[in-house]
């Protein structure tokens, strides 16, 4: 005879695993329930977009996915005067964009401040020229326009505002992920996954090997990589490259907050001892800022605005460079706008894409070094840092006494454009990432790459023609007790070079579905060359082509046959060599 509390005890259990059993069936029900997709890409940035569109024309479900609600990264950012290198080696969906640009600047309608015969008789750095197939320099909201379109006739479902969740976020499964889940619980299935931030958010949560920084020279046998201090370096070639000459300081600016006594200690955003020996390795990466889209036009101006927490002592270096000038300034420097700090690129409409230059200007050096691996927090006030930063210059250049009456008078003619970025009074949300973290896989892009000194890799998926650029990292005090930037180096490359599929995937052995085209397998000094956007939209797109041959064939990333991905590459209008 069972007793009562036997009774009671075996309600209890039978009760407890009926619970068990609902949790469980729950959660499976919910995992089966989240959306899945052939292609899931996280990060909206131009490589992110073209890689959507291109899985979509190859009959494949995509969703493309944004941590921030701007979609486009800096080509919809401000980055319009675009870097090409060699215009003959942009194809595809990015050529695409491009002629796209042009037919839309071809309708009278989308020339409002200004008439378009203006706008092509102005130098504008030989980006655009009247009767080529392309446009290459546009307004933020015309690659808007342009990019919305695109994503819309391939009926790309699009996400914004969806953080990954980078601790717990990303299920992985043997060597292939099955889900990331965003911070706000909302999970995505998929059979391949993209990792298309300039971050390397979903790559890191994989566990898919990276670095960030700079390498020593001796890692990969370069020369222009870690520190570059000296103001000329020799390429492997044997060629000189411009590195500390141009960005720099004018002779004789003292660092210190009382001039000469070093006791009073040093100014904002100098480091404290040296920059380090040349070639040594560090984790120092070119600095940020935002690319600005400005008018000098009255009825489209907004003024520059002094930032309520304004501090005088952050621009003070800027005060001591000019005067320090022993002559005229408009002597100062031999390059550039003799009397501003600035690359004021016309774009149409009476606009520009406004860019650093010179000593002090728009890029917030040295304060990004740890952006890479910040938690999002972190970031968004690295960001809010940049942009005051940004904005107290713009007012101090416009409007400080201390500053030449010239420069002023040139500074303050010109403000945001009110019709850009009308929910940020004209400023662009997207922080310029110039470098972030690179993925280490089975071929590293070196500096031998970019100058042409090994075979040609036979896996090329798109080309890189700019040449090796990078901003500066740091600024500190020479043996001359003198204010130094460091970092900065500019070489040519010669010609259009291949990217490797194998700098895109990870290395094998590790994650079998992901695709990295954006923080691709690279060196400091090869990253500085490939990082272009039209660059990353052909990568993009090559990876979706890959993407979708890898799902037809049941297969890991690292196993797709080049030749039937190089043919679909071709027949996509990709340029996958400089030769004949």
């Amino acid at each position: 005879m069972t007793t009562p509390k036997s009774v009671n005890h075996s309600i209890f259990k039978s009760f407890a695993y009926l619970v068990v059993s609902l949790f469980v069936f729950n959660i499976h029900s919910a995992h089966s329930q989240s959306p899945s997709y052939d292609l899931v890409i996280y990060g909206g940035t131009s490589a992110g977009v073209a890689a959507a569109i291109q899985a979509a024309r190859m009959g494949k479900s995509a969703i493309l996915i944004e941590p921030s609600n701007h979609v486009g990264g800096l080509t919809t950012g401000g980055l319009g005067a675009t870097d090409i290198g060699n215009k003959q080696a942009i194809g595809g969906i990015s050529r695409e964009f491009y002629q796209r640009i042009k037919d839309y600047y071809d309708k009278p309608e989308n020339w409002k401040w200004q008439d378009r015969s203006d706008y092509f008789t102005r130098p504008n750095e030989g980006r655009s020229r009247e009767g080529e197939d392309a446009m290459w320099t546009f307004e933020p909201s015309a690659a808007k326009i342009v990019y919305d379109e695109m994503l819309r006739e391939a009926d790309i479902k699009l996400i914004t505002n969806q953080r990954l969740n980078r601790s717990s976020g990303v299920k992985v499964q043997g060597s292939r992920i099955q889900s990331i889940t965003m911070e706000s619980g909302e999970t995505y299935n998929g059979k391949m996954f993209m990792d298309a931030t300039y971050e390397g958010d979903l790559m890191a949560a994989a566990g898919v090997s990276y670095t960030y920084g700079r390498e020593a020279n001796s890692a990969y046998g370069e020369t222009l990589n870690g520190v570059q201090a000296n103001y000329f370096g020799i390429t492997l070639r044997g060629e000189v490259s411009r590195n500390a000459v141009h960005h720099n300081f004018i002779p004789g600016v003292d660092p210190y907050i009382k001039k000469g006594d070093p006791s009073s200690g040093l100014l904002p955003f100098i480091i404290q001892g040296g920059p380090g020996i040349d070639g040594s390795a560090d984790k120092g990466i070119q600095a940020y800022c935002f690319r600005m889209t400005l008018t000098d036009h009255p009825d489209n101006r907004i003024p520059f605005a002094k930032p309520a927490n304004y501090r005088e002592l952050d621009y003070e270096l800027l005060f001591r460079n000019y005067e320090a000038a022993t002559g005229p300034i408009e002597k100062m420097y031999h390059y550039g706008d003799p009397l501003v700090p600035w690359i004021n690129t016309p774009m149409p409409n009476r606009k520009t894409d406004t860019n650093n230059q010179k000593g002090f200007s728009t890029d917030f050096i040295g304060q990004n070094h740890d952006y890479p691996e910040a938690s999002y927090e972190e970031r968004e006030a690295m960001a809010k840092q940049h942009l005051e930063y940004q904005q107290g210059l713009m007012w101090t250049l416009a409007y400080h006494p201390r500053i030449p009456k010239q420069v002023r008078d040139v500074v303050s003619k010109w403000g945001m454009a009110k019709d850009e970025f009308t929910e940020h009074e004209g400023w662009t949300p997207q922080l310029y990432v110039r470098e972030a973290r690179r993925m280490i896989s089975d071929y590293v892009v070196t500096q031998k790459d970019c100058e042409s000194l090994v075979p040609e890799v036979e896996d090329a998926v798109g080309l890189a023609a700019y040449g090796m650029d990078s901003h500066m990292v740091q600024r500190y005090v020479d043996h001359n007790g003198y204010v130094q930037n460091e970092g900065n180096f500019e070489a040519h490359v010669r010609a259009p070079y291949p990217i490797p599929y194998r700098a895109i995937v990870p290395k094998k052995g590790e994650t079998e579905n992901l695709f990295v085209p954006v923080c691709v397998s690279s060196t400091h000094v090869a990253f500085g060359s490939i990082r272009m956007e039209p660059v990353f939209m052909v990568l993009g797109q090559s990876a979706a082509t890959a993407a979708v041959l890898a799902i037809d064939n049941d297969q890991a990333v690292q196993d797709v046959d080049y030749a039937v991905l190089r043919a679909r590459l071709l027949q996509d209008k990709q340029v996958l060599s400089s030769k004949p």
